[in-house]
């Protein structure tokens, strides 16, 4: 009798830790589809319309990177040393005071610390929700099924970002301050989720992967460094996707400010982002499908000559082009993030995953610090067609010495 006490005590048995870490994966999709409801995602219109120049929003966004650069490895050992639970709650906590701050800014410099918060949120989020859900399949003895569940919950991102993009543009020339206070609105229910997670044991966790609970911050880190010196496949793949979101992602922004200026209704920009969804969740759904069939080497070869041929059409200088990049470029960006982020948790043990998944953001970060006070400086120096165009060159140049020498030939 005994003997089967692990069935139903939680100090002794694998039965009811399935049935206590379950509930963190629908958890995991609530939280994902309330802290990242898009509805502040026009925010490059929403600055153009308070008044600031491109390089003024290029400089908000640097400062935003910068702060992310900072802090992002302290807020993953925080998550690995600590608690998943603690970094979301404050996260949402910043978002909700970064949102305060936005609403009620008439100053450049207001604006920026609202950005430093909003990027220190942002650190406490990434990676830890991610870190929080392989654990707690883990500790069920079902890490196999990590592709899926990220999958699942990029779709859930995808659709919770493009709803609220979709309502934002419905603002755009009606009351736009108001989608900041529904960003505040939501983030307390996304307080509720938090709430309802159940933390994954470390001490579990660091059975099954042989590496000890109680090393210090200092001791992490110096692990970290070691895992991407020793792993050089990590480090490149991290290299290559930082490079990569980073040209997408200030494509994105920037696209925003070409719709204002060229007088796009709201409803326009809508349904636009409606049909950017809609393939970006296409994309999402084949990733793991991808994964299964084709190499890395593969994906990363593919991925770059895409977002280089998109990115040289822009030379073409026509506003059909730009749609068409605009609408693939999120594409990729899109079946990028579930791709790499498995791969990483293949490459990565669980006691340093937040921490490592950090790294990834950070170099990301340092990217972007360049990139997007770069190009707002070239957009009013120039013209969009040129600056992207020569974006597109630039990339074909980076990108094909890194996968010469980077990429091993086996996946």
């Amino acid at each position: 009798m005994h003997k089967n006490l692990g069935n139903y005590f939680p100090f002794t048995g694998v039965l009811i830790l399935k049935i206590k870490y379950r509930r963190n994966i629908s958890c995991g999709y609530s939280y994902s589809l309330l802290a990242f409801f898009g509805i502040t995602s026009l925010w490059v219109i929403y600055l153009q319309q308070q008044g600031l120049s491109l390089v003024e929003i290029g400089w908000c966004e640097s400062i935003f990177h910068l702060t992310s650069f900072l802090f992002e490895v302290p807020s993953g050992l925080l998550a690995d040393r600590f608690s998943y639970r603690a970094n979301l709650f404050v996260s949402r906590l910043m978002a909700i005071l970064s949102a305060v701050l936005l609403l009620i800014s008439h100053d450049f410099w207001l604006d920026v610390i609202s950005f430093v918060i909003s990027a220190l949120s942002y650190n406490l989020q990434s990676g830890t929700l991610e870190a929080l859900l392989y654990d707690s399949l883990k500790l069920d003895q079902q890490s196999n099924r990590y592709p899926q569940v990220i999958s699942w919950t990029n779709v859930i991102i995808e659709f919770a970002d493009a709803s609220g993009v979709i309502l934002a543009g419905l603002f755009v020339h009606w009351h736009f301050g108001l989608v900041y206070v529904i960003e505040i609105l939501v983030s307390l229910l996304a307080l509720i989720s938090v709430s309802l997670l159940k933390e994954p044991s470390k001490r579990a966790t660091e059975e099954q992967s042989a590496q000890p609970a109680d090393q210090s911050l200092w001791q992490l880190l110096q692990l970290s460094w070691r895992t991407l010196r020793d792993v050089p496949l990590l480090r490149n793949l991290m290299i290559f996707q930082a490079l990569f979101d980073g040209f997408c992602t200030t494509y994105y922004f920037y696209f925003q400010s070409l719709m204002d200026n060229q007088h796009f209704a709201g409803w326009l920009i809508s349904t636009l982002l409606a049909i950017s969804a809609m393939i970006n969740i296409a994309v999402m759904k084949a990733a793991p499908w991808l994964q299964r069939k084709v190499s890395k080497r593969q994906l990363v070869l593919g991925l770059s000559l895409a977002l280089t041929g998109l990115l040289l059409l822009n030379w073409l200088g026509q506003l059909t082009i730009y749609l068409l990049v605009f609408l693939l470029t999120t594409g990729l960006t899109s079946l990028n993030e579930p791709i790499f982020s498995s791969y990483y948790n293949d490459l990565i043990d669980s006691t340093q995953r937040a921490t490592l998944l950090s790294v990834a953001n950070l170099l990301f970060s340092l990217i972007m610090i360049m990139l997007f006070p770069l190009t707002g400086w070239l957009l009013e120096k120039f013209s969009f067609a040129a600056t992207f165009g020569l974006y597109g060159g630039c990339l074909l140049l980076i990108l094909l010495t890194i996968l010469r020498s980077a990429v091993p030939a086996k996946g």
